[in-house]
């Protein structure tokens, strides 16, 4: 047992250490931390684990070790920390970070029973690493944490801010927060530390799909943590570096336009081979080492490798339609930590309200039908407006698919050939071939563009195959929850951000507790406000004695 007590001088005193019953760090759990002196903080209490996953248990204490004081040290014995650290090895804080960085974490725990938060300190006792991810954020996890994507741009780009996000989509296709890190670098150390810390938040209970940008320490990283997620390379990512690996060669333009043909334009996997093959061979790039690295990684960014794996549109088939920076309006290159943090809960805030909208407007709005199809109506009464118009322009495709034939049949499997007209560069038109497989007694369907996968609603070529053979709805396997807006998502009602839920006695209960301690923490401030709060309580006491109401 530890007790804390915050002093004058806006620092936490140990003021009392019971050490009986306590238990030595697990050796294997060590490299948690730089130092098994150093105890990161986060939870009050241990976190039940799964010991199936690969996450270890940690404890972690819920305190605030950020010295507002002294610009981001704790306040411990210089002679025990006597050796010289390396100045880079913790985060940068300008005027006023430490004292924001402080206020951010307390006001959360205010606002936030379940908040949780996690700090790596280095030899020195200055903050490192930090961690956190609010109730909400985790509730949203359980359900659409099966693909997630590592935002780590801030890193890569120099922010002043070294923010890296935990990021998904919900059922309107927007992006949703699971949690948010501050890394002293960009090294797998620190990665590893980070993805733990979240693990640890999330009970233990990884995605199915992680995808990030080509980053060697980050893959290290993933690998080290999430040893059973399918790993993905963003796609916009190495796409968006063709220019600058390659912009200098005299022939660019056609090594540009082969890359696109072979990335974008590839059914199959030997289509690709072929493409990328002739273009080495052409422009005599067997040397060059970045173009022989993505290769050696194809398999996990380019589209026609990874349609068997489920995306949910995280990783596009088109570059410029991704996940795009969770604070994207809210922070700069040059924004300071202060200034992130003042606009954090405003940001998050804006997602909720948009979240509500699409809500609210999927439940309550008539979405007008461009079809008579039946597929489409079936998918306007259970998918959210923003999904709907997606797979719509799957519906009108189907009148680009202008030949669907039996190819051959082995039992109830059969193989059919859907010709499209799929527009390509120049407002050019050209025929292409997709084979699409229909068991008819499983009720199964499934074609060779991947875009199920992909995008996780049916494409055209597999609805022309159900329409030709009188199936007028989508099989049940195929309608996902995770874009239907007729579940009830708990998290929607989060107490913290916009209201409870009234018939809850337990989201009563909490947050009337919320409500009584920041009635204490305003009213330890002066004996003015301590007899204001004193007094306002006495009265509320005595109105709920007497079952008078209040507002009488």
């Amino acid at each position: 047992m530890i007790k804390f007590r915050l002093m004058d001088t806006r620092r936490w005193r140990i003021i009392e250490v019971e050490l009986d019953h306590n238990h030595l760090i697990n050796p294997t759990s060590g490299k948690f931390y730089k130092s098994h002196k150093n105890l990161g903080v986060g939870t009050k209490r241990l976190l039940q684990l799964d010991s199936a996953e690969e996450v270890q248990k940690v404890r972690l204490f819920r305190t605030v070790v950020v010295d507002a004081d002294h610009n981001g040290f704790l306040d411990v014995d210089e002679g025990e920390f006597g050796n010289s650290v390396d100045d880079s090895n913790q985060l940068k804080f300008n005027e006023g970070d430490a004292v924001a960085v402080e206020d951010f974490l307390c006001q959360a725990q205010l606002t936030d029973s379940n908040f949780f938060y996690v700090v790596d300190l280095n030899e020195k006792g200055s903050l490192m690493n930090l961690f956190w991810v609010s109730s909400r954020s985790k509730a949203a996890y359980n359900y659409f944490g099966d693909v997630v994507y590592i935002d780590t741009s801030c890193l890569a780009n120099k922010y002043e801010v070294p923010l890296v996000s935990i990021i998904g989509i919900n059922h309107h296709g927007q992006s949703v927060l699971f949690g948010c890190g501050l890394l002293a670098m960009e090294a797998a150390e620190s990665y590893i530390w980070l993805f733990r810390a979240w693990l640890t938040s999330i009970l233990g209970r990884p995605p199915q799909v992680i995808i990030a940008d080509q980053c060697v320490a980050l893959q290290i990283a993933l690998a080290d943590v999430f040893p059973r997620a399918y790993h993905c390379i963003s796609l916009s990512d190495i796409m968006r570096k063709v220019p600058q690996k390659l912009g200098s060669l005299i022939e660019y333009e056609e090594i540009e336009t082969a890359i696109c043909k072979a990335v974008y334009h590839s059914s199959k996997p030997e289509q690709f081979e072929a493409v990328w093959e002739g273009m080495i061979q052409q422009h005599m790039l067997g040397d060059h080492k970045w173009l022989q690295a993505i290769y050696e990684d194809r398999r996990r960014w380019v589209p026609v490798f990874v349609k068997d794996v489920f995306l949910a549109g995280v990783l596009s088939i088109q570059s410029s339609d991704t996940v795009s920076c969770f604070f994207q309006e809210y922070l700069g290159v040059h924004t300071s930590l202060r200034e992130f943090l003042a606009k954090y809960d405003r940001a998050l805030q804006s997602r909720y309200q948009l979240e509500a909208l699409a809500d609210a407007d999927s439940k309550s709005s008539s979405f007008m039908l461009r079809s008579r199809c039946y597929f489409e109506l079936q998918i306007s009464k259970l998918y959210t407006n923003e999904i709907l118009k997606k797979f719509e322009r799957e519906v009108e495709g189907m009148y680009s698919c202008f030949s669907t034939r039996k190819l051959n049949a082995e039992g109830s499997l059969v193989t059919y050939i859907v010709k499209e007209h799929v527009e390509m560069e120049g407002s050019r038109r050209d025929a292409r071939d997709f084979e699409v497989l229909y068991n008819e007694s499983e009720m199964e369907v499934q074609c060779n563009c991947g875009l199920f996968n992909s995008k996780g609603y049916l494409c055209r070529h597999t609805l022309s195959v159900l329409n030709q053979n009188g199936i007028e709805e989508i099989p049940p396997q195929y309608i996902l929850p995770r874009w239907r807006k007729d579940v009830k998502r708990s998290y929607v009602l989060d107490y913290s951000y916009s209201g409870i839920d009234i018939n809850s006695q337990i989201h009563r209960y909490d947050n009337l507790y919320r409500s009584i301690v920041q009635v204490i923490e305003e009213g330890r401030k002066s004996k003015e406000r301590y007899d204001i709060a004193i007094q306002g309580i006495n009265d509320i006491l005595s109105k709920l004695r007497l079952g008078t109401n209040p507002s009488s």
